[in-house]
This record gives C-alpha cells, structure tokens and sequence, in this order.
C-alpha cells in the first residue's frame, strides 16, 4: 500500500493508480455511498465530496471519537463536525469542500463541477436531488457522456421508491433480519448498518463497469442501485429452501444458529472460553476431526458414550453435546485454544473483537490489514485498507479526510479556475 507522506502540507497531490484522471462530483453520506466512493478514491479517483456547512454528515456528528467512549447514540450536543471518526473512516484520500445547495450559486457551481468531472454520484432520500435540478436529463444536458450514480434503499422506481431508510430497515425489509437469530426467537437483526456497507460495494462495482463501458463507447449512463435488492441476492440458499421444500424461513428448528443445516456436524457452535464475553468456534464435520478433538479434551469419560458413538448420533445429542464441550472450552484461552486445535486436524478459530483484530491477529498484522493516518483534529487514527493486492498497482493513500470545507480553494481555483476575490465573496456570503 502507497501512503504519501504530506506532513502538514495536506494540499491535494497527483493520484496514481487505475483510476487516477478520473473525477467524481460526490454528494453521497452515510455508509452506503461514502464507502462506495472511497473504493475510488483509494485506487486513484479525484473524488470531490460536496457537504453542507449548516448541515454537516451525520458521521461528523455522532460521537464515535478517539479516546472519549460514548454510547451510540449519546450524541454530542455540540459537536466539532472534524472530530469524527466515522466520517474520517468513510471519507479518507477525497477532497472535501462546502456547497450552499439551497442557494442559485451554490447550484451553478455543482453544475461546474459535474460537467468537468463527468460523474456525480449522490445517495440522498428521495426527491433531494430533483429539488436541486440535478435529475438525469439535466445531467447529460451538462455532459452528454455523463455517470449519474444513483443509490438508494428501494430504488428510484416502484411503489416504495420515496422510501427513506437506513440499514437496519433495510436489512429487516430485504429479509435478512427475518432469518436471524436462534430457534424460537425473536430476529435478531444484523447490527447498526450491515447492508450500508454491502450495499456500498455493488455501487462501487456499477461505478466501475459504467465508467469501463464509457472508456469503451463514449457514451454515459444512470445507474440506479437499491440496497434491498442487494440484501436479498444475500439470501439464495434460504429462498431456494422455501421454493423448493416449500419450508418457511422461520419454524422451530430455525434459524439454526450456529448449527448447519448440512451436512450433518456436531460439534459444531461457538463454545465459551476463559475470559469475559471470550469464545472460541469449532467445527467437526468427520470422524477423525471428532477423535482429535477427544483426544485435546483428554478423553473425557462421557466421550465414549452411545450417545456420542456416530455422528448421527452426535447431532441427535447436540444439545448435551454443546453443553459438555463448552464447560470444557470455558476454562481454556480462546487463542490457545484455537492453535492446538488447528495443530490438531480439528478446524477451530477464535472468535475476534475488535481488540483482537488490531493487536493480535499475526495474520491481520502481515497482510497490512491496518495502517495510520494523521488527522489534524483526530491525531492519529487507524484505517481498515481493502481486501485485495495487486501485483501491479496498488491503494493510494495520500491523506485522511477532508475537514469541513478544506479544499475549497484548491477546487474553486485550481479546478474551476475562480480567483480569490470571488472566493473570498463566496464565503463571505455563505454560498460555500
């Protein structure tokens, strides 16, 4: 991975990578559509993140800050809009300015913009940008080979298309909530914003195919991305099973947890381990992963049992089963566990916070998973890179993300060739 080293100068630099020359005019927020412009943005793009100064993106203001550990949603009253961390994750290696979008000027600008980039991406409730003008005709009027990216929870059709949302609606609607959870309760749900994120990766992938296809043609596109129907491409082997067996998602043997609906395997859970809230996941699907994992239990008496004789068997048992293996797993390191099971045959991990992941994993640590940007609000602060190398060319990470209204100048001048004068007069009259 490139990191430029800028010190304190954080002035834009030349992109390089795949996508260097190519620039986004971006108004997404939140997960869903940062995440997919950062996918850019660290592989080269020149990705230019329009915020507004009056209402600045709610990862500028929820308070997930470093050092001051608040509740999700003890929000600070007063926050500083550069001081958030999750805004500092989504956004790193863009440029960053303020647009007063209610204002005629502010929209003549965007229009500048879009028309010099070419692409304009956006993940608004509905209806936001069509009060702003910015609809597809009016795009390709200012750019006839133009990439409007649209993405949305339901789409921009359809009888749910004026929807807002968020990803926990999204993950209840798309069905994923639905099939959660353990037998006989409630859904369980899939955290604060699973599907922002999944759904930001096939927006990143639509980007790249209009984007190729428009090298190839010359000719621009309307992409229009619901995270709804990502959701539920997550859900094939469950639809198959209703179509198919005719078997509703939720009954009294399932969700199963952590058990598998095949083939047949027991033990086969998340077991607890020496510690607070530790665990530690195993998982025998053979005879000779079974007699391993006896043989690190010391062969308990109870493991030469009828009940635990064959597989069958051991699934027919499955309850008892989890039980004694957990009171062994309980008094054991879940790392040193993990280890001698592995050298054992026996495929066992442990399960990783956070903590974990960062200072533990040697795996996470020599892939270069992690890795530091300064921030001048911030300080130091760590970034999750991208799940892929490449032999020729790789992340480009050149500063972590914009404060608010940071490249104003850098954009209005060097870009849309304003002088200073008229950038002054602009703030001045709270157009940026």
């Amino acid at each position: 991975m490139s990191i430029e080293t800028v010190g304190d100068d954080r002035t834009p630099v030349r992109r390089r990578g795949p996508l260097a020359g190519v620039r986004v005019t971006d108004f997404c927020w939140m997960g869903v559509g940062a995440v997919a412009t950062r996918m850019l943005a660290d592989f080269g793009a020149e990705v230019i993140r329009i915020e507004d100064r009056k209402r600045p993106d709610l990862p500028r203001r929820l308070p997930i800050y470093k050092g001051d550990v608040r509740a999700y949603g003890d929000e600070d009253p007063n926050p500083d809009p550069n001081k958030g961390g999750l805004f500092n994750n989504y956004n790193r290696n863009k440029v960053g300015i303020t647009l007063n979008m209610r204002s005629d000027e502010g929209r003549e600008i965007a229009d500048r913009l879009i028309a010099d980039s070419g692409i304009v991406t956006e993940n608004f409730a509905p209806g936001v940008m069509e009060r702003w003008g910015i609809t597809w005709d009016h795009v390709t009027g200012l750019r006839p080979d133009a990439i409007f990216a649209r993405m949305s929870g339901y789409g921009h059709d359809g009888p749910h298309h004026g929807f807002r949302s968020y990803g926990p609606v999204i993950q209840a609607v798309c069905g994923l909530s639905f099939n959660s959870g353990l037998p006989g309760r409630e859904p369980s749900g899939w955290g604060m914003s699973y599907m922002d994120n999944q759904a930001a990766y096939y927006n990143a992938i639509a980007l790249l195919m209009a984007i190729y296809r428009r090298n190839a043609t010359g000719q621009g596109m309307e992409i229009d991305v619901s995270a709804v129907e990502a959701g539920i491409g997550l859900l094939g082997p469950d639809l198959l099973d209703t179509l198919v067996n005719q078997r509703p998602s939720r009954r009294d043997d399932f969700p199963r947890g952590n058990r598998l609906e095949f083939p047949d395997a027991a033990p086969h859970g998340v077991y607890p381990a020496a510690g607070d809230d530790q665990w530690v996941a195993i998982a025998v699907t053979e005879d000779t992963e079974w007699k391993s994992l006896v043989t690190a239990m010391g062969h308990p008496a109870w493991a030469s049992e009828d009940r635990f004789a064959s597989m069958a068997d051991r699934v027919a048992h499955a309850d008892e089963l989890d039980a004694l293996v957990g009171a062994w797993t309980s008094e054991h390191d879940k790392h040193a566990l993990m280890r001698e099971l592995q050298a054992a045959g026996v495929p066992a991990g442990a399960v990783q916070n956070a903590r974990d992941l960062v200072e533990v994993d040697p795996q996470v640590a020599a892939r270069g998973t992690f890795f530091e940007l300064d921030h001048p609000v911030i300080g130091p602060a760590l970034f999750e890179g991208n799940p892929m190398t490449f032999s020729r060319t790789e992340q480009h990470t050149w500063r972590s993300a914009p404060l608010l209204g940071e490249d104003n100048t850098y954009v209005l001048r060097d870009i849309l060739g304003m002088d200073e004068d008229e950038i002054a007069r602009l703030a001045a009259e709270e157009i940026i």
